[in-house]
């Protein structure tokens, strides 16, 4: 049977045959990196023919394994720091780079990941027939862009044909023009399969990028407040990013030279839950928080600070996790104090967790792409066959 003929017998969104682009600004570790990663393999696996374009340098490398048949278009134009001259000169670049990488893969379809590149997309993708769906992969409500990204993200987000968020929540944000075509769809949950559990070590756990939204800061402050009440236990912060710096002068200022951890990137995807004994979420925002469904499919006990979106959704709170209220430093403190010093706890948090993990496991939420792209492709056509002059 081919891959067509078994989308069909599955009862499957037919897309097999699709020419698919998607672009995001590079394919390092995240959140929205392991997204692509799963359904770009997952499409390939259909029978689509998909393309990857990057903003990253050319010899740059994936932190997530893609197979080989799919196409990695990486432009050379990263984003970085530069004079307001050079920053507009480096936009036009990218705009034409883009564009002519979009042209190039002849899509179907092309799907942007994350504000300012969909901004990109949008402009670069001016004049061309084909359908751009855009995805917020944050919480719009609270990320620090400048008037000028804003006023773009305004101005261009109604030409998408369609806008992906995590949460429902998150879509209700955006005003009617804008989400008139809308999906909803959440983050797959999708562990190494040969993990091993390697636990017992009390190690109280922390993922994420080392900067201001994910509240290091914070959560240094309230492990200093508990440490001494439960020396057996270490904190590790696994991640990378532009306050590290910063965090371990805190780090080192809180007296916690010996008590924390912070080793950088898991060699391989994941690697991270099979030491942890606990799992911690301290952000101040979030748009969906992966590492926090990963824990929770883990079967880890986890607290997390209660953010608008995302760990709302995932957590029940006191059945499968403990939710405190955002950026109260003390209350996380007292949260990690219980949960750190009561097994029973641990261990009932923790299966609950690992059930309530199942509803976002990769099979579901793929068919749920697979449905937005057939409709896509589907409104696409009608769309274009209504058209009066349809070579144009």
């Amino acid at each position: 049977m081919d891959k067509r003929a078994a989308s069909r017998a599955s009862g499957l969104p037919e897309i097999a045959g699709a020419r698919i682009t998607i672009i995001v600004p590079a394919l390092g570790a995240g959140g929205t990196e392991h997204v692509v990663n799963l359904i770009a393999n997952h499409w390939n696996s259909t029978g689509c023919t998909v393309t990857l374009i990057t903003l990253e340098p050319s010899d740059a490398r994936p932190y997530y394994h893609f197979d080989p048949a799919i196409a990695v278009v990486r432009l050379g134009v990263p984003p970085r720091k530069a004079s307001k001259l050079r920053s507009a000169l480096l936009v036009l670049q990218r705009l034409r780079r883009l564009r002519s990488a979009i042209r190039r893969s002849q899509p179907d379809f092309v799907l942007s990941f994350l504000t300012r590149t969909n901004v990109l997309t949008l402009l670069a993708t001016i004049g061309l027939e084909v359908p751009v769906v855009i995805s917020e992969r944050n919480n719009p409500a609270s990320q620090p862009f400048g008037p000028i990204w804003r006023w773009l993200q305004t101005s261009l987000y109604p030409r998408a044909f369609g806008l992906v968020t995590m949460t429902q929540g998150a879509l209700d944000y955006f005003p009617p023009n804008i989400r008139r075509n809308g999906w909803v769809i959440a983050n797959p949950v999708d562990l190494p399969l040969d993990w091993q559990n390697r636990r017992g070590k009390r190690i109280l756990a922390a993922v994420g990028r080392l900067t201001h939204q994910k509240g290091f800061d914070l959560l240094l402050d309230a492990f200093s407040r508990i440490a001494d009440a439960h020396p057996e236990w270490r904190l590790v912060i696994w991640g990378e990013g532009d306050e590290r710096l910063s965090l371990e002068a805190l780090r080192d200022a809180l007296g916690l030279q010996k008590r924390v951890d912070m080793p950088g990137i898991t060699e391989r995807p994941g690697l991270w839950i099979e030491t942890a004994d606990a799992f911690v979420l301290s952000s101040r925002y979030e748009g969906w928080g992966i590492v926090l469904l990963e824990a929770m499919a883990a079967g880890l006990p986890v607290v997390s600070f209660e953010c608008d979106w995302g760990p709302r959704v995932m957590i029940t709170h006191q059945s499968d996790g403990i939710l405190v209220p955002r950026e109260d430093v003390e209350a996380l403190a007292k949260a990690l104090d219980r949960i750190l010093g009561d097994r029973a706890l641990r261990e009932q948090l923790g299966a609950s967790a690992a059930a309530s993990a199942q509803r976002y496991m990769p099979d579901q939420i793929l068919t749920e792409w697979d449905v937005l792209v057939s409709c896509v492709l589907k409104q696409a056509s009608k769309m274009h066959s209504q058209t009066p002059d349809n070579a144009g």
